[in-house]
């Protein structure tokens, strides 16, 4: 997921948006979150989201309500893109 902050002045200031959407995710879904990429970007955030599940509809629907819920529940960022890739039969 690809984010804009708009209000994000500062590294200081992204890195605890970051650490914040992150933490809200992990705890409502219970998947892996980090921060992949544009790290010295401070009003860019893009952030990596796993999980994992032997079901391929479980996975994209967890990860299709984990997108609603970010952008519900801040008005802060402005959501730019995301992309979902299912790895199967491994």
């Amino acid at each position: 997921m690809e984010f804009f902050l708009p209000d994000s002045h500062s590294l200081k200031a992204k890195r605890q948006v970051a650490r914040s959407v992150a933490a809200r995710i992990r705890n409502q879904f219970n998947v892996t979150v980090a921060e992949a990429d544009d790290n010295d970007l401070w009003q860019r955030l893009t952030l990596g989201i796993c999980c994992l599940s032997n079901d391929t509809k479980h996975a994209n629907e967890i990860l299709s309500n984990v997108v609603a819920f970010v952008e519900k529940s801040r008005d802060d960022l402005e959501l730019l893109d995301y992309e979902t890739e299912i790895i199967s039969g491994l």
